[in-house]
């Protein structure tokens, strides 16, 4: 053998040798320890943000099994009160008959924020005439009293031809914001709706019908942008026609659709050190993973005072007042 081929032959031998060494003194992998399953139900807008967090604590926690269902915010709850679920994802914040169920089964909560959504308005991307929509064309497609079966009855400029509405299932917390932003808790929306508890059925509607409008999640148009437009609303305080996009969610431009998104934690799961662990794990990463699947993150101070509530156990909603009655303001100041 030349001795060039003998001194590279001996020099790899010495790595090998230097390599095996290493591995043999190097500490060994500690196995995670942490076991358990965690079930989360809920928000079908959440639904995108649940699933991101269980497949990253599920990364680190491998040996906990994560559950994740989109039942609806409102099916959320009632499994959340039964005490058949850990943790409930909403689109809206808890109500006083959804506390109240809580109460009756002796459910201590804790609220988590972890984002903030748009809940945004699309059309067919073949609709070449919706340019923007006030609140009050929008109020007036969507309730049982507007009389508007074709868009020429929202503008005399508009097609005569008849409109296909989608929205989210009754059950959902998306139904009851919209609900309240446009006719109120009180008004009625008209029942010829096509409605589903699953946005991508909202989403393919709307893309098979040059005629049709829908409604869902900011994360489901970021999804979806090159099968559907979405549509400016105008700001009834401004008069500025402003699209859903993260500055205009989060500024509040965007009104009245911008709303945040909750999870609810039972003290039970908590005082599991596996859904401890998944409570602590969302909430470092909620700001990340929201904007990794659409939605916007909430200010870190907001942040900041969810983990020092998880950290007390603060049970209740922040959102309610001592009546039981929505209280309005910026989240920032709410989370105090």
């Amino acid at each position: 053998m030349p001795p060039r081929a003998i001194a590279a032959a001996a020099a790899v031998i010495l790595g090998l040798g230097a390599a095996w060494t290493a591995a043999a003194n190097a500490p060994a992998a500690t196995p995670d320890k942490l076991r358990g399953a965690v079930k989360v139900d809920g928000s079908s807008t959440v639904y995108p943000f649940g699933e991101a967090v269980a497949e990253e604590f599920s990364k680190k926690h491998p040996n906990v099994k994560v559950t994740v269902g989109q039942s609806g915010t409102g099916g959320g709850f009632k499994r959340f009160g039964a005490g058949e679920i850990d943790f409930a994802n909403a689109s809206r914040p808890i109500t006083k008959s959804e506390v109240a169920a809580c109460e009756a089964k002796s459910i201590a909560f804790v609220e988590l924020p972890v984002a903030f959504d748009g809940l945004s308005i699309v059309v067919n991307r073949g609709n070449d005439w919706v340019k923007q929509l006030t609140v009050e064309q929008i109020t007036r497609l969507f309730s049982a009293d507007g009389k508007v079966s074709t868009w020429k009855d929202l503008d005399p400029s508009w097609p005569a031809e008849a409109i296909k509405l989608y929205a989210p299932g009754t059950d959902s917390g998306t139904f009851d914001y919209f609900r309240e932003a446009t006719v109120g808790k009180t008004g009625k929306i008209r029942s010829d709706m096509s409605v589903s508890e699953t946005d991508n059925v909202l989403v393919r509607g709307v893309e098979g019908d040059r005629n049709a409008i829908g409604f869902f999640g900011y994360a489901y148009l970021v999804a979806n942008e090159k099968r559907l437009r979405a549509v400016p609303v105008v700001n009834p305080k401004t008069g500025a026609a402003v699209m859903p996009s993260p500055a205009s969610i989060e500024d509040g431009s965007y009104a009245p659709f911008g709303r945040p998104l909750f999870v609810y934690a039972t003290v039970a799961a908590l005082d599991r050190p596996a859904g401890l662990a998944y409570a602590e794990f969302m909430l470092e990463q909620a700001g990340e993973l929201a904007q990794e699947v659409g939605y916007v993150k909430l200010p870190d101070a907001v942040y900041e005072r969810a983990r020092a509530n998880l950290k007390a156990r603060r049970t209740g909603t922040q959102w309610l007042d001592a009546e039981g009655k929505d209280r309005h303001g910026p989240i920032s100041d709410l989370y105090r």
